[in-house]
């Protein structure tokens, strides 16, 4: 019979409440089922996922569990959603006489957030049969008892439910006694024996009954007590209590020893027979015998254990007094001690973490943790309020349900800022003398690509000295990036849009990784002076971010072209020329003018004439700086007739170069000078028109390439800012070495470009310094100066030229 009540509660259907709430971004749900109790482990209690509509596939990695306090847990989850029973569960262990037997139970879902609360009724089943803590008790009662005396019994106990508890008592056939119940409550059925018929002695000294506790089970369990009754002689008055009722209230934990009450019984007999002796009643249980003892004495009751009102918060002990008489007479009554709860249970904190790290770009209000909260005191001991202290950008806000909170994130969240948080929750009850506990969890803030790379400089501006070697690095660019991990990662790229952009950037390439940037060919200053790129800087984010940077370049020119002589140009192409003047000439007399070119600019293109070799240095004097040859004397009739010059002419770059031209001077009479010099005044001017119109074509283009360039260097500079705008300064020329200046700043350097200033009258003497004007060297006496020749792209012509 009892297995198939067994099986009969598990066909019942599954009752099943579900009720979704959203709020906070929680998902919640309840559900409800019915088991029957000693189910064997491994049994099946319902399936909460298909109940749910969950989806099973997804349950592992959403880590469907749970949510379990420090006790074994009863029940356990499979990956399907299943749920089991993990040890075998006895209604009466887990939920002593109590009605409805509830087990509730938390299970939790993450990404998204999902709580569904499982009601779990156990139903009782009757295993257990009706015990009396004796098999046999012995009863005294004096003959004189009249009828409708009654003496109390001590009830059976079954732990059962109330359907399969005690239900009645029955008591054996016999003559004198009868049987009434007095029904407790809580405490159960109560037998009682009443006197039906008086006694007499001397018909029986004694009598022997059979009381039955029968429960309410199909089939029912029934447990026996055998009652021995002593008929004792005369004590014909009891003890009478001075009061009807009696009642006490007790502060929990009160010390051991602590005097509760004094109760007080009368017994008009003499002698021993009015003596009073207190004691429990019969029917008191071994767990109240441990909180409390009666003086017998006395009858003062004192507390022996520990009070908890999380326990029990109301207490009914009977008391009996008895007189010492030789058939003692004895009379119950029942004492209720109310406890009183004392704030002596801090607040339990129980934190559910649902993400390891919340991106940085959670809107505030998301849910980071759900918590819960329990304080086992009652009333304002019990009601507790709970808030984060820190100045964190995280609260707490309350769910439906009592105790229970999120903790949300109140404002926007900024990795870089700061990654790692520890939030500490504080809760405290509201009693008098509150008491409060803390739990701290840590909230770890992931990355979001969020940031762009950012460049170290911008713009950035290179100075890249000609004839640089194809394929080596020539300078790099760097950018970095507040995000972490693949976010902080940055590619480099060159942007390559519009034709002429293309152009310009074909010849050059970016390592990715570092930033470096070569040329795979070498530049010529006099071809290209100045050009510009842009850079873009990715990050390995999803989606990528990414930022650009203008690269301006300007090259430096080398002295790598050497003078070149312009005149005199003989017939196969050599540096030579013959120059016939007559013999009576003067001193100061214009023999010829040496013109050279130089490619170069600034310095590298300043040319500077001296003689190499001369026949008579007393003779002929050259300009160093206008390559003109004049006489420094009238000739003599002991002069050679002929004069051979070498010119040197040289550029002033740190290595300079240098090409030699050759003069053969003729000296003839004046009427032979006079005719040669009509043919070649002819033949000169015809030279010297074409000699000056090619100098003029070479002389424009130089200056047109000079000025755009000092055009698109100052846009540059005005457009990067207006105080850039007194950068352009004209100065005065130095000390008659130079033809101008101008001098500009690119950043923390300044630049100057030169050319050269033509000085009639700086004549070469004989005996000076192997034919070379000594000058001051302005590049030596300034460190600024001293820079600016060595790095400057500049533009200028030789003094010859001019």
């Amino acid at each position: 019979m009892a297995r198939r009540g067994c099986k009969a509660c598990l066909e019942r259907p599954v009752v099943l409440i579900l009720c979704l709430i959203l709020t906070f971004n929680i998902t919640s749900a309840q559900l409800r089922y019915s088991i029957p109790e000693e189910l064997t482990v491994g049994s099946v209690v319902g399936n909460i996922a298909k109940d749910l509509g969950l989806d099973t596939s997804a349950l592992t990695v959403r880590g469907f569990r749970i949510v379990s306090g420090s006790t074994e847990p009863l029940f356990q989850l499979n990956n399907h959603g299943i749920l089991h029973v993990s040890r075998k569960i006895d209604r009466e262990e887990v939920c002593e006489r109590t009605s409805t037997c509830t087990i509730n139970i938390k299970t939790v879902l993450e990404n998204p957030l999902e709580v569904h609360y499982v009601a779990i009724e156990v139903l009782d089943v009757n295993d257990h049969s009706p015990t009396f803590s004796e098999n046999e008790t012995h009863l005294e009662i004096s003959e004189s008892a009249l009828p409708g005396a009654r003496f109390q019994l001590q009830g059976a106990h079954d732990p059962d439910s109330d359907t399969y508890s005690i239900q009645l008592y029955k008591l054996s056939q016999n003559d004198h006694f009868r049987l009434e119940v007095k029904d407790r409550g809580e405490d159960g059925k109560i037998p009682v024996l009443y006197l039906h018929k008086p006694l007499d002695k001397e018909t029986a000294r004694s009598h022997r009954l059979l009381l039955t506790a029968v429960d309410g089970g199909k089939p029912a369990r029934s447990g026996t007590l055998r009652i021995i009754v002593h008929v004792l002689d005369v004590n014909d008055n009891m003890p009478v209590f001075d009061k009807e009722s009696y009642a006490a209230v007790l502060k929990e934990n009160s010390p051991i020893g602590t005097t509760i009450m004094q109760i007080n019984a009368t017994d008009l007999d003499d002698g021993l027979n009015g003596e009073v002796v207190y004691s429990f009643g019969n029917n008191v249980n071994n767990k109240l015998r441990k909180l409390f003892e009666v003086d017998t004495n006395t009858g003062e009751i004192i507390v022996k254990g520990l009070i908890d009102f999380e326990a029990k918060d109301r207490y009914e002990i009977d008391i009996k007094a008895s007189d010492k008489g030789a058939v003692p007479l004895a009379t119950e009554k029942s004492v209720v001690i109310t406890i009183v709860d004392l704030n002596d249970n801090t607040p339990e904190i129980e934190v559910t973490s649902f993400s390891s790290a919340i991106p940085e770009d959670s809107k505030p209000g998301t849910t980071v943790a759900l918590i819960s909260v329990n304080d086992n005191d009652s009333g304002l001991n019990g009601k507790v309020m709970c808030y984060i202290s820190e100045d964190v950008p995280f609260t707490l806000t309350p769910s439906l349900q009592d105790n229970m909170y999120s903790i949300v994130t109140k404002s926007l969240l900024d990795r870089e800022h700061q990654s790692k948080y520890e939030v500490t929750i504080t809760c405290k009850d509201a009693g008098e003398q509150p008491l409060s506990s803390h739990r701290t969890i840590s909230v770890t803030v992931s990355d979001v690509n969020d940031n762009s790379p950012e460049f170290s400089t911008n713009p950035y501006t290179f100075y890249v000295i000609e004839n640089n070697i194809a394929g080596a690095s020539l300078f790099s660019v760097s950018a970095y990036d507040c995000d972490e991990g693949d976010n902080a990662l940055i590619s480099y790229n060159i942007v390559r849009n519009g034709n002429e952009n293309k152009k310009i950037t074909s010849f050059l390439n970016i390592n990715s990784e570092s930033g470096d940037i070569l040329a795979l060919k070498s530049f010529d200053f006099e071809s290209l002076k100045t050009f510009q790129f842009q850079v873009v800087a990715i990050d390995s984010g999803t989606p990528s971010l990414s930022s650009n940077v203008t690269v301006n370049v300007f090259i430096l020119d080398q002295n790598d072209n050497a003078p070149v002589i312009l005149y005199p140009v003989s017939s196969n192409g050599s540096a030579e020329g013959v120059e016939e003047i007559p013999r009576n000439v003067n001193a100061g007399h214009l023999v010829t003018k040496v013109r050279a070119y130089d490619a170069d600019i600034g310095y590298n293109g300043w040319l500077l004439f001296s003689l190499q070799e001369v026949t008579d240095h007393s003779l002929f004097g050259l300009d160093r700086y206008t390559g003109q040859i004049r006489t420094l004397r009238s000739f003599t009739e002991t002069d050679e007739a002929q004069h051979k010059l070498v010119i040197l002419v040289k550029d002033n770059g740190n290595v300079s170069l240098s090409a030699t031209a050759t003069v053969i001077v003729k000296v003839v009479e004046p009427k032979e000078a006079f005719a040669a010099s009509d043919v070649k005044s002819a033949t000169m001017d015809e030279e010297d028109n074409n000699v000056t119109f090619y100098l003029m074509i070479t002389l424009g283009s130089v200056s047109t390439l000079f000025l755009i360039s000092i055009i698109v260097l100052i846009a540059m500079q005005c457009s990067k800012s207006t105080d850039y705008t007194s950068k352009y300064l004209q100065e005065p020329n130095y000390d008659g070495t130079l033809c101008h200046s101008i001098q500009y700043r690119s950043g923390e350097k300044r630049y100057m470009l030169v050319g050269p200033r033509m000085s009639v009258g700086s004549t070469i003497v004989p005996g000076s310094h192997a034919n070379t004007l000594m000058l001051p060297d302005r590049r030596h006496t300034s460190g600024e100066v001293r820079k600016i020749t060595s790095s400057q792209g500049s533009s200028g012509m030789n003094a010859g030229d001019r």
